[in-house]
């Protein structure tokens, strides 16, 4: 799961990515919020957690950006401002929840993979995918439900198609998907984790789809 944050105080801001870090989500951190909508856009994120006492504009001008540009991104609204007035301005602009500060890491957490599968359009907190079983909470993918071990990165490639059935992702997508805008890796990596899924799940896992990209095809 890809998350952009956009949180001004930088202790909270780094608590915040090194908890999403450690449950394998890819943060990206914005200290202000006039970038948001650029920073957004032809990016892939899977959801926004957003504060609303931001040092340039208010948060409440960003999610009206946002929402008045059709973006569809769930927002978690992540805030000190804890009266009810606030709350359902907040709901009523255009956010999907609304959290208060301070709070448990573990109910963030929660509250953010209910956001992605509230989003894409799913009940069940598992996702199946013909023989293919994935359980986001416990970072877990069973093949005819026994758990198959997988290196994170492989893991996070195969869940995340498996959360984008029939979407086609060019190469640079999965790579800021798995990796972040910074990152400096090898030009042929995720050439190399779909050779390793193929060697674990058959080879039809991930198809190629020529001179795009890649999507999730069907195992065994």
């Amino acid at each position: 799961m890809r998350v952009m944050l956009v949180e001004d105080d930088p202790l909270l801001g780094e608590g915040v990515v090194d908890v999403l870090r450690r449950e394998q989500m890819v943060p990206e951190w914005l200290m202000e919020g006039r970038g948001v909508c650029e920073a957004l856009e032809g990016s892939t994120f899977d959801a926004l957690i957003l504060d609303l006492g931001l040092p340039d504009i208010d948060g409440f001008e960003v999610l009206k950006q946002l929402r008045e540009a059709q973006s569809q991104i769930p927002v978690l609204v992540l805030t000190a401002r804890d009266d009810v007035v606030n709350r359902i301005r907040g709901l009523d602009s255009g956010a999907d929840d609304y959290l208060i500060k301070p709070f448990d890491n573990g109910e963030l957490l929660a509250r953010l993979r209910a956001l992605v599968r509230r989003s894409a359009g799913r009940a069940s907190p598992q996702v199946s995918c013909g023989r293919l079983t994935l359980d986001p909470a416990a970072h877990e993918i069973r093949f005819d439900q026994t758990v198959v071990a997988l290196g994170r990165r492989e893991h996070d490639l195969l869940a995340y198609l498996m959360t984008h059935p029939g979407q086609v992702f060019t190469r640079d997508q999965l790579v800021e998907v798995l990796y972040g805008w910074d990152a400096e890796v090898e030009s042929n990596v995720i050439e190399v984790h779909v050779h390793h899924l193929r060697r674990k799940f058959g080879s039809e896992v991930v198809t190629t789809v020529r001179n795009v990209g890649y999507r999730l095809g069907v195992a065994g």
